[in-house]
């Protein structure tokens, strides 16, 4: 399943950074200038800075990807220190 959503935020490169930073110690992750991968063992985030926008792309073959979704904004919100309120789209 892959899901997708955007938060809008000016913020987005330096909470990407934090998430990024924040689960290193756990899972491999790669960054260039933009984006920001985590690699979990069953499932990709890829974050993508905008300037005013932060592009979370989600893909994991788990059945309850709506959890892994959960757990992947309260994590943004925690390190944004703020809620955002996302809807996600999903595609098979």
């Amino acid at each position: 399943m892959k899901s997708v959503t955007t938060i809008h935020t000016d913020q987005a490169k330096r909470i990407a950074k934090r998430l990024l930073n924040h689960w290193k110690h756990k899972f491999e992750v790669a960054e260039t200038e933009q984006q920001f991968s985590i690699f979990m063992p069953d499932a990709t985030v890829i974050l993508s800075a905008q300037v005013d926008a932060l592009d979370v792309h989600l893909d994991t073959e788990r059945e309850d990807f709506t959890f892994l979704e959960k757990v992947v904004i309260d994590h943004l919100n925690r390190m944004a220190q703020q809620e955002f309120d996302v809807q996600w789209t999903h595609q098979a």
